[in-house]
């Protein structure tokens, strides 16, 4: 069950948006990854973000996690990389975002243990 609703507009877009498939390099509803849920999601709500995770994480102005908003960007290491995944916090230590190939737009936890450990910021666009 998805969270209440975020007063975020940039989060209400991406949450009307649940179930659209996992595209690599998309940002239409076509189908999306990470960064162009994210792009395209706070375009549309009037937020100008950049286009790719490392520079969303670059420009973002950097929230600690006990501070975090609905709206708020997570970013995400995988294995040992830098910066390589992107979702948006829609309360209740839930997260929105453009899992992996073969998925779609859906909502996941903060607390799956995958997910968990590979947390390292979060930031926020206004």
């Amino acid at each position: 069950m998805p969270p209440a609703p975020s007063h975020h507009p940039g989060l209400d877009v991406a949450a009307s948006l649940v179930g659209t498939p996992y595209r690599y390099g998309g940002s239409t509803p076509r189908g999306f990854d990470c960064s162009g849920l994210v792009y395209y999601a706070y375009r549309k709500a009037g937020i100008r973000v950049p286009r790719s995770t490392r520079a969303q994480y670059r420009h973002a102005q950097p929230i600690a996690l006990k501070y975090l908003q609905p709206g708020d960007l997570l970013f995400f290491k995988r294995t040992f990389r830098s910066i390589a995944h992107v979702g948006i916090y829609a309360g209740n230590g839930r997260f929105l975002h453009a899992p992996s190939r073969g998925r779609t737009v859906s909502y996941d936890s903060m607390n799956d243990p995958y997910w968990k450990r590979r947390l390292v910021a979060a930031g926020r666009y206004e």
